[in-house]
């Protein structure tokens, strides 16, 4: 039974943990003609460097507004469709609705980025109809100050159906008897969901809700930069196109890991520290 184990193993051991010994050019003036041992040693120089770099704290700063903005409004929304559709009566509908949300999901960013561009861009359908009653529109995809909540709002068009899978899984194995008493005892829809359906998928919640918490310096890469030459560097950088202009264009390997190291211990500090926020708050949390 061992031996089924082995591609698995050996799949972790190849493409996860000999990866992390590259971390070893966070501390060197890494020279790919040097390699590791050849390369000189820098200590903490390429961490300092990393945050007395403008661009870099700029990075970091768009990188946390946006995944605020993600926190706030993109994690909830599946939660609340999912409540949505569960409410419905037809089970027909319900699964006729489930199927065309969930057809974002499997659409490129190349594609929904122009789907977005051929709707709000500048000679998009919405400036189009502005335009022809006489009404003038700011351009949405090229305007820099409204950049993050476009962001925010693909991710919430494109991945709010799937995110509702493991919601409905969740809800699916509540106790159906619940629900009747509570209709036996006079409970609209709405009470049955404050006080049976939310309290049964609370833990799956937490769960996400600190799984995300942990991956608060990712927030996508290509989404990003598919459109970041229209809004500028100023509004777009964040740590992932940070590290990849860096590293993979710049030849600035030691910084770009440095940016990579950074991500890791804030995001296993944050999973930490949300774990056990959520274990007091009763809930079993994610270890």
């Amino acid at each position: 039974m061992y031996v089924f184990l082995l591609p698995g193993v050996l799949f972790f051991v190849v493409f996860a943990y000999v990866p992390l010994l590259g971390n070893v050019t966070a501390f060197q003036n890494y020279s790919p003609f040097l390699g590791f041992q050849g390369s000189p040693w820098v200590g903490l120089g390429n961490f300092q460097a990393l945050f007395s770099d403008q661009q870099a704290l700029t990075a970091i700063r768009n990188t946390l507004v946006i995944s605020l903005l993600q926190v706030i409004f993109a994690f909830p929304a599946p939660i609340a469709l999912a409540l949505l559709l569960n409410s419905l009566v037809s089970p027909r509908v319900k699964r006729l609705v489930q199927s065309i949300v969930y057809l974002p999901h499997f659409i490129g960013w190349v594609i929904v980025i122009s789907i977005w561009q051929n709707v709000l861009g500048d000679t998009g359908g919405v400036d189009q109809l502005f335009s022809h009653i006489g009404m003038s529109t700011s351009h949405l995809m090229t305007d820099a100050g409204t950049f993050k909540g476009l962001l925010t709002a693909q991710v919430i068009w494109k991945e709010t159906g799937w995110g509702t899978i493991i919601f409905f899984a969740a809800i699916s194995n509540i106790n159906t008897d619940l629900y009747e008493a509570a209709v036996v005892d006079g409970a609209g829809p709405w009470r049955r969901t404050w006080h049976i359906t939310l309290p049964g998928i609370a833990n799956v919640i937490a769960l996400l809700l600190i799984l995300r918490i942990g991956d608060v310096l990712s927030v996508g890469f290509e989404q990003i930069i598919l459109q970041q030459n229209a809004v500028g560097n100023d509004a777009a950088q964040v740590v992932d196109t940070f590290v990849y202009y860096n590293g993979v264009l710049g030849g600035n390997w030691g910084l770009a890991t440095a940016a990579g190291i950074f991500k890791g211990v804030v995001g296993t500090a944050l999973v930490v520290a949300a774990n056990k926020t959520a274990k007091r708050f009763g809930t079993a949390g994610v270890f």
